[in-house]
Formats: C-alpha cells, sequence, structure tokens
C-alpha cells in the first residue's frame, strides 16, 4: 500500500503558476504509476495527468495539454504537477493518486490523497 498528501494549492490570479506535490510513504513508489485527478464544485471527478513509473511517459487530458507538467522524484518519494496559465475554470480540489497497473489506465488508480484546494481568481 500506499499513502499519499498533497500540498501546494492556494488562491491564484488568472494567468498565473502553482506547483502542486504529493508525497508518498512506504519503500515502493517507483512500483506506481501516479495520477493527478480534480474535482470542480458540484462535479465529478475529472482525469488530469499521469505519469509512468520511470517517468518517462505522460498522458494529459486535452484542457490541461501545453499548461501543466507532471513530473515525478522516485528518490524522494514525491510526484509534482507545475501548472501555468491557469484559468478560473481550473479551479477544483485536485487529487494524487497511485496505480500499481498502467499510468494510462485512468480508472484504475485506486489510491489516493486527501487533495489540496486550487482557485484561480479572474
Amino acid at each position: 500500500q500506499v499513502q499519499l498528501v498533497e500540498s501546494g494549492g492556494g488562491l491564484v490570479q488568472a494567468g498565473g503558476s502553482l506547483r502542486l506535490s504529493c508525497a508518498a510513504s512506504g519503500r515502493t513508489f517507483s512500483s506506481y504509476a501516479m495520477g493527478w485527478f480534480r474535482q470542480a464544485p458540484g462535479k465529478g471527478r475529472d482525469f488530469v495527468a499521469a505519469l509512468s513509473r520511470s517517468g518517462f511517459s505522460t498522458l494529459y487530458a486535452d484542457s490541461v495539454k501545453g499548461r501543466f507538467t507532471i513530473s515525478r522524484d522516485n528518490a524522494k518519494n514525491t510526484v509534482y504537477l507545475q501548472m501555468s496559465s491557469l484559468k478560473p475554470e481550473d479551479t477544483a480540489v485536485y487529487y494524487c493518486a497511485a496505480n500499481s497497473g498502467s499510468y494510462y489506465s485512468v480508472d484504475a488508480y485506486d489510491y489516493w490523497g486527501q487533495g489540496t484546494q486550487v482557485t484561480v481568481s479572474s
């Protein structure tokens, strides 16, 4: 199992940037594909980005492609989401997730953090 704790959320103006971090416990972090999801008020949870175990393969939702970058540091048991050119529609609770299977199997993420709020003002 793996426990996940997100940090780095906050309030930012449209056009600004934020970097989210997700710290994982356990010694098997590198055996998990990692992903970021988000849930806006009154909506379901949506896929944002995913990253393979090695960090060499990525997958992004069309809505964030070119603006967000997912990365990981296996030595620090941490995955990041660098968010740039933020828009009000990016406002959501952002969740980090781990998947013992393939990074692109977005329905198979089975370990979740508690979430961190990102609010983008216009």
